[in-house]
């Protein structure tokens, strides 16, 4: 009886032992972060903050010109987001006008706005133009905005029974110019003289060698499109491709040292911008659980296996995905189990993010949450650029 005792004893002990390191395992597997490798990385420039305005299709767009001038060889350039918006909101207006108030006139935009922009008016350094006039030390368009909207909303309300004068055009400009500044017609940067068309030409910058890409079944695959988000207020068309193509473009490009200009969602609860890192999880976290869903979010998970085109469609019809945000994408990481990210680089500035303002946007996040892209027509691979009829 004792020897069967002891031996039971025995077993038990050992079963401990044994128990001890894999409870430790499981833990320690409860409380894994993210490690990543980089895979392939664009040049980019330093981080940016959009501060208090709501421009991230200027200041990602213009970081993308920033990474675009460092893949030509130009070198490392500042180039001022201001100057975008200076030129845009007149434009924008002007639809507005044309649409009797009912269109868009927000601070919101799309890329293509940039390089619109850049066809018609060219870009400007930094240190020549910053867009803030009073010598702020941060963007606020608060104030401009609401002015901005005040007067145009006038304007349409006016129109009624009675015809508009040139004048408002006038009192827009000099709006604009009293809140970002009046863009100089010449400048000298880098002991040469410009203007912001020449300057444009200088770098290399052809806003036609640009396109934009999404992936919706609701238009026909490889044709064009006009892409029915509010902030494409000039109503621009879109190349649309079935999503395995989509990415393929994306890795394509990434791989062989072109960024893009990343347009999608990040009201997910699985963007997380303070760890960054954005990922589609297969276990959800509830209210129900012992942890808070800030410490679930923080933490690795596994992910849902497939992302499908039907998935992502039924997220743009029920408006769970929608254009929050735009971002650049500037590399390929993987994770310490094989799944590979997107490097992206945000405009919310450096603090409040563990990763000094980049996050790692999962292969299935990005398949899902995506609206759109913007990126160089050389950066398509020849067998869809031909899909497409794009030379």
């Amino acid at each position: 009886m004792k020897n069967n005792n002891f031996s039971f004893l025995l077993i038990a002990f050992f079963s401990f032992a044994i128990a001890m390191p894999l409870l430790a395992q499981e833990e320690n597997d409860e409380n894994e972060k993210w490690e990543f490798d980089t895979i392939a990385l664009v040049k980019n420039t330093s981080v940016k903050s959009q501060d208090r305005t709501g421009t991230c299709w200027d200041f990602s767009t213009t970081s993308f010109i920033e990474s675009e001038l460092l893949r030509k060889g130009k070198g490392r350039h500042d180039i001022s987001e201001m100057f975008f918006v200076r030129y845009s909101y007149p434009v924008k207006a002007q639809k507005y006008l044309f649409f009797h108030g009912k269109h868009q006139f927000a601070q919101g935009g799309q890329a293509h706005d940039v390089m619109d922009v850049v066809r018609d008016f060219g870009m400007i350094p930094e240190e020549i133009f910053n867009g803030m006039n009073i010598n702020e030390d941060a963007h606020n368009h608060k104030e401009m905005d609401a002015v901005l909207k005040a007067m145009m909303k006038a304007v349409v309300e006016h129109q009624r029974g009675v015809n508009i004068t040139p004048r408002w055009n006038q009192a827009l400009e000099g709006i604009l110019d009293a809140y970002l500044g009046e863009v100089p017609e010449k400048f000298e940067y880098n002991r040469q003289e410009f203007t912001p068309k020449s300057f444009a030409q200088e770098m290399g910058i052809n806003a036609d060698d640009y396109i934009e890409l999404t992936s919706f079944s609701y238009y026909p695959f490889y044709e064009e499109c006009i892409l029915e988000i509010p902030d494409n207020w000039s109503l621009a068309k879109y190349y649309n491709l079935p999503i395995d193509d989509f990415m393929a473009v994306i890795y394509h490009a990434l791989e062989n040292d072109y960024s893009l200009v990343w347009d999608g969602d990040v009201s997910d609860t699985y963007f997380t911008h303070k760890n960054g890192v954005a990922y589609v999880p297969k276990e959800k976290w509830n209210r129900y659980m012992d942890e808070s869903e800030g410490k679930f979010v923080g933490r690795y998970h596994e992910e849902v296996d497939v992302v499908s085109q039907a998935d992502r469609d039924q997220t743009i019809y029920n408006q769970s995905t929608t254009d929050d945000h735009l971002m650049h994408l500037v590399g390929v990481s993987q994770d310490q189990h094989g799944t590979k990210y997107f490097i992206t680089k945000n405009s919310w500035g450096t603090k409040g993010n563990d990763l000094g303002g980049y996050l790692h946007m999962s292969d299935k996040y990005v398949r899902l949450r995506t609206i759109a892209v913007l990126v160089h027509k050389d950066a398509l691979p020849k067998n869809i650029a031909k899909k497409l009829g794009i030379k």
